[in-house]
């Protein structure tokens, strides 16, 4: 088991560096633990992310069990990294997350960033405005925030000199029933966390001008 912290062993990491050595990485080292305080950490970088109102609707499922990985693997069609990464990182998103804003415009008021008054104003505005959102256009949200904070929770991962990869296959409705999760989470992305056995391979991506359009679209 690798005792190295992996946060001191990458204390300043330059960003550009950070997103150019960002890879998908499939084959991990088994025997590479992070403790549930290391994966907080960079949880709790990852909230740092922007979101609608500042809703935060974003939950996440660690798996870190052993049996239970072994469950996911068929799942997860049989792709090892389930198993072999130190963790695999559910992300969720909760479509009534404005039921939160109480105590997310409580904590700024706490904080002294808005007083009493506006935070209750916010509240009474995010009741009605997300209250009455039809539900397509309130998923369409919760995961459009869902993929803000799995990117910045990728990118938090490299710069402590950890991998990652994005896993959207895998059977949706499998999973929920194997973690009883109800109708009000919709599931964002699975991300397998640890330190690659093998580098991902380079990848190349289109030049800006082929996918940059300046005032219009012309296609």
């Amino acid at each position: 088991m690798s005792t190295t912290n992996p946060q001191a062993s990458l204390p300043a990491a330059d960003f550009h560096e950070v997103i150019k050595s960002r890879r998908s990485v499939r084959k991990y080292d088994p025997d590479f633990k992070l403790t549930d305080e290391e994966i907080k950490e960079l949880l709790t970088t990852a909230t740092l992310a922007p979101s609608g109102s500042n809703m935060q609707p974003w939950r996440f499922i660690v798996i870190t069990d052993s049996e239970l990985k072994q469950k996911l693997l068929p799942i997860a069609f049989n792709q090892e990294q389930v198993v072999a990464a130190s963790a695999v990182i559910a992300v969720l998103v909760d479509l009534q997350a404005y039921t939160e804003a109480p105590r997310i415009y409580g904590k700024a008021v706490e904080a002294g960033y808005m007083n009493e008054e506006t935070a209750a104003k916010l509240v009474e505005n995010m009741n009605r405005f997300y209250g009455s959102l039809p539900q397509e256009r309130a998923l369409q949200s919760a995961l459009i925030d869902g993929g803000l904070v799995s990117q910045q929770l990728m990118l938090a991962a490299r710069a402590r000199g950890l991998d990652t990869v994005p896993m959207a296959g895998y059977n949706v409705d499998q999973f929920r029933e194997l973690l009883q999760i109800s109708d009000r989470y919709a599931n964002v992305m699975l991300i397998a966390l640890g330190k690659a056995a093998q580098p991902g391979h380079p990848t190349v991506r289109l030049h800006v001008d082929e996918i940059t359009h300046w005032n219009g679209f012309n296609v």
